[in-house]
């Protein structure tokens, strides 16, 4: 290797860490729930509860499936309600699982795959106190094969 080529990967090396120390986040909550091997009942809720102690930061919140790698979809339709919103608290989300060739997204290990979505960035709340964020599959299937599990993380900006 060069000079000059050794130069500029270690230049992007610590580019790349001043980029992730500059973007610190501290897990807030973190909860999976698993689902009915029977399927996902479409009737089922997953709720997650969490509270809110201090309304200056700046949050963010993911969604996660987990899924067998025999899913019969490419995608899966959720509908989410979010008690911390008070015009428009639900949301109708298209989470892609797989790519135009069938080839899962996320990361996979033991014929389990897990792929993240992000569900609101730079989100501030108005008071403390609990709040829920209730997830529900919306697909045609009244039981949803292939889900093992759905995961909610809300995360806190800045927190050192």
């Amino acid at each position: 290797m060069t000079a000059v080529a050794m130069k500029t990967k270690i230049s992007l090396i610590l580019l790349l860490s001043a980029v992730l120390l500059s973007c610190t986040s501290n897990t807030v909550y973190s909860e999976f729930q698993s689902v009915s091997s029977q399927g996902w009942n479409r009737d089922s809720v997953c709720a997650f509860t969490f509270h809110i102690s201090d309304t200056t930061p700046v949050y963010q919140m993911r969604l996660y499936v987990r899924h067998r790698e025999t899913y019969p979809y490419q995608n899966i339709w959720l509908f989410v309600t979010d008690s911390s919103l008070q015009t428009m608290p639900n949301d109708t989300l298209l989470f892609y699982l797989a790519n135009d060739r069938g080839e899962w997204l996320g990361q996979g290990k033991n014929g389990i795959v897990e792929m993240p979505m992000l569900y609101q960035e730079n989100r501030q709340f108005a008071d403390t106190g609990d709040y829920t964020v209730l997830v529900q599959q919306a697909m045609r299937d009244t039981f949803l094969q292939g889900v093992e599990n759905i995961g909610f993380e809300l995360l806190q900006y800045g927190k050192e």
